[in-house]
């Protein structure tokens, strides 16, 4: 392929295919493998997404793309809708290593939410044009929205769960209600990657960086904060 856009697109999402993803790790080889096919499904239509847009995407394009049948596509999702289900899968996986090194108390609560907040920009954030791709799907297909919908409420679920930790802790104003805050996070991220993926400069980190700090210092105890 001779796109220089599709080939940088390529590169980038690449990196899905990690073995670092948490929600790959300590699977049995039988689901390893299926696992790894429906990942290969997602990198490829998230690709696609990205090179031509959500609503412009078939479901032949992705099994083409990805070199398998309707068949096994169909082992695996219900719906072109559906392959977006996987980026769920990856984000949750990284909320939940944030729970479990919250409740390990080896780390901070605001180292914990620091990384949490950069993870979760990974596989996103490869890409402004990747950013408004997925950004576009969520507003054009209803089945999307509701995948999304539901994932969200399981994150903020979860991040609830540190927050209450770190307000345990004395890291995090107890005064306010872990389940705002979690929300609250959301915003803060989702915000932050739409308005990057319009703008493209300055680099994500950059964004992310300076939206989690006005995050932290709205919720953090003075004192923490200070000691931060």
């Amino acid at each position: 392929m001779n796109n220089p856009r599709g080939s940088h697109s390529s590169t980038l999402i690449e990196g899905l295919a990690s073995d670092k993803l948490p929600h790959l790790q300590g699977m049995g080889r039988r689901q390893r493998r299926a696992a790894e096919t429906r990942l290969r499904l997602f990198r490829c239509a998230l690709q696609l997404f990205a090179e031509r847009g959500f609503p412009n995407v078939t479901l032949e394009d992705i099994t083409e793309a990805a070199d398998v049948g309707k068949g096994t596509f169909f082992n695996y999702f219900e719906s072109k809708d559906h392959v977006l289900g996987v980026m769920a899968e990856i984000q949750l996986g990284k909320v939940r290593e944030a729970v479990t090194l919250a409740e390990s108390g080896k780390r901070t609560i605001y180292s914990v939410l620091h990384r949490l907040f950069r993870r979760v920009a990974e596989e996103p954030g490869r890409s402004p044009d990747l950013a408004r791709a997925l950004i576009s799907s969520f507003l054009a297909s209803a089945r999307v929205r509701d995948l999304v919908d539901r994932n969200l409420r399981e994150g903020r679920k979860m991040v609830a769960q540190v927050v209450a930790a770190g307000q345990k802790r004395g890291e995090i104003d107890s005064r306010l209600k872990k389940e705002r805050i979690a929300i609250q996070l959301q915003q803060a991220f989702m915000g932050t990657l739409l308005l990057w993926s319009l703008q493209g400069q300055p680099a994500l980190e950059a964004w992310i960086e300076g939206s989690f700090q006005h995050f932290w210092r709205a919720i953090a105890i003075p004192s923490q904060e200070a000691k931060r």
